[in-house]
């Protein structure tokens, strides 16, 4: 799995379904496309009574029989910008309660899957799918469905006007939109169609690029990567400009080629008009009206081609963000049991504050989708209170088992907390019992305050400087600023050590009664690294929590109760 759009094949029902989502509900959708036709309506009575009058009005009639014309080209010039808006309104409403929905789906299939079951995506590539996809599916309504509805009825309405006046206008008219639609779509598929359906991946491959420069400027620079990852935005910038270009010169060519049509329909209009108004069977106002009205009519329908072009875009953005995520979940990701238990049924967690035991009987686990065993056959027992040190070499394991132990990988064997087997009890449940600070903690682009009550909302500033004071900050959040001082994005503006605290303190404000914590001296000097797991075991004491600490660094024997080493995913040392 790698790569913008390579990881996941789009499943052709998954693709409709997303496409259902994004349409709005019948009574939202018909409302937009009433007001649709009503504009489109009178924009084409505007120009026939407009004609009709300026034709009468030159003959030189009384007054009165000009008034009524007189009232419906105001009243339709008022109309088409009134209904227009009105449209754009209701139509904008209906579609951006849609995006709601689809994303909030899309984020319900990735969340079961993350971190683990989402290992390779590009986080870049990721989040189009979640921003720029999901915002073009508002154009299946309002580029896709409510011009095809609204302006086909207009179209359907004036053929059957000027077939009231002149049968033969009618049926040129007739002629001309059909020969329109197809000269439309077939213009616009030539010129545009390939260059429609890369927009979207396009655009991706531009946000990843964009992504990683920000993200990792600090490192493409000490590297001298820079330059190569500025020539990656480039490049991506300008394919998604040729195709953007393509696109425009597809639009113009079908619009051109709509006008050229129209232009046809009222030659053909004057051509069956001239003769009748010759012969008596026409007056000259309805010669006018025949004349013009397909110039008003092709106005609004020249929208019908354009909307096969949305489609395209759209269907492809429908594909995109069906394929962010596996229909179904990968082997290795854990999913909750059908009828899982509620934490109260762990004997040792419930509102009395026990920490209760934990263990693992011959637990073999791999990463997702991917079948290699990272651990093997693994046994191993924490007690309520015990601070345990694991060891192990790199690529040994050890992360696995804190992802086992916090069920975000899935396990063979037996994982169970007071002998309630883990598979039995909801993951997030596990989660609220065995917490977990990851090697690199994630920090929010926001203060220290927001990144602190992620861990327990409803938390005070005391609490907060008082769980900052036992992991050793409080002092330094005061010189800073306080509370409201922000961290950066992924906390740029804090040292490592000091993540790792605040990751520790976010631990404590949760309450976990198991603690697992990953490497936290991996990105910190010793004499930081010493005091970092100092305080995460002198504070695993003071609250009697049971403490897992991963660690390549020596840590005195003192400070622990049991030293365990892992070595190519078995347990070597108890």
């Amino acid at each position: 799995m790698s790569g913008p759009g390579a990881r996941v094949a789009a499943d052709p029902a998954e693709v409709r379904r997303i496409l259902r989502l994004a349409v709005p509900s019948p009574g939202r959708l018909w409302t937009a496309i009433g007001f649709g036709v009503l504009s489109g309506g009178s924009a084409v009575a505007l120009l026939g009574v407009s004609a009709w009058l300026i034709t009468r009005a030159s003959e030189q009639p009384a007054l009165m029989y000009l008034s009524a014309a007189i009232v419906g080209v105001r009243a339709f010039a008022l109309g088409r910008a009134f209904f227009r808006y009105l449209e754009r309104l209701a139509g904008h409403d209906a579609a951006f309660r849609q995006l709601g929905t689809v994303r909030s789906r899309l984020y319900a299939r990735l969340e079961p899957l993350a971190p683990d079951g989402l290992r390779g995506v590009r986080s870049g590539d990721l989040l189009a799918r979640l921003a720029d996809d999901v915002d073009e599916l508002q154009n299946l309504a309002l580029r896709v469905i409510q011009p095809l509805v609204s302006a086909g009825l207009v179209a359907v309405g004036s053929v059957v006007a000027a077939f009231l006046i002149l049968p033969a206008a009618g049926v040129a008219l007739l002629v001309t939109l059909a020969v329109a639609l197809v000269a439309g779509l077939l213009v616009n598929r030539w010129v545009a169609g390939a260059a429609e359906r890369r927009i979207a991946p396009l655009r991706a491959e531009l946000n990843d690029a964009l992504h990683d420069l920000v993200a990792n400027l600090d490192v493409l620079t000490a590297f001298d990567a820079l330059p190569a990852a500025q020539e990656r935005v480039r490049v991506a910038g300008e394919r998604l400009t040729t195709a953007s270009r393509t696109r425009a010169v597809g639009l113009g060519a079908t619009a051109g080629a709509v006008s050229l049509l129209a232009g046809a329909a009222t030659l053909f209009g004057l051509a069956g008009g001239i003769p009748a108004l010759a012969g008596g069977s026409l007056s000259a106002p309805g010669l006018a009206v025949v004349a013009l009205l397909p110039l008003a009519v092709f106005e609004v329908f020249g929208t019908v081609p354009l909307a096969f072009g949305a489609w395209r875009r759209v269907r492809a953005s429908a594909e995109r963000i069906a394929s962010a995520a596996p229909v179904a979940v990968p082997d290795g990701v854990p999913v909750d049991a059908a009828g899982a238990l509620d934490a109260v049924a762990i004997v040792g967690a419930d509102a009395s504050g026990g920490v209760p035991g934990v263990r693992l009987d011959a637990v073999s686990a791999h990463w997702p989708d991917d079948g290699r065993e990272v651990l093997r056959d693994l046994t191993l027992r924490l007690k309520p209170g015990e601070r345990v040190l694991l060891t192990g070499p790199t690529g040994a394991g050890k992360t696995a088992l804190a992802h086992v132990l916090t069920r975000l990988i899935d396990h063979t064997g037996e994982y169970s907390i007071d002998g309630v087997p883990a598979r039995d009890l909801r993951q997030d449940d596990v989660r609220r019992i065995v917490g977990l600070v990851e090697q690199r903690p994630y920090l929010f682009h926001s203060d220290l305050r927001q990144n602190l009550l992620f861990a327990r909302e409803t938390a005070t500033d005391d609490d907060l400087l008082a769980v900052l004071a036992r992991v050793g900050l409080r002092d330094w959040a005061l010189a800073r600023g306080g509370l409201s001082e922000p961290v950066g994005e992924r906390g740029a503006l804090v040292s490592g050590g000091q993540a790792q605290r605040i990751a520790l303190a976010r631990a404590l404000l949760a309450d976990f009664p198991v603690l697992v914590v990953d490497e936290p001296t991996a990105n910190v000097d010793s004499a930081v690294a010493d005091a970092i797991v100092r305080d995460v075991l002198r504070t695993a004491a003071e609250d009697g929590r049971t403490v897992l600490l991963i660690s390549h660094t020596e840590v005195p024997t003192d400070l622990v109760d049991r030293v365990v080493r892992l070595e190519d995913g078995a347990l070597v040392g108890a």
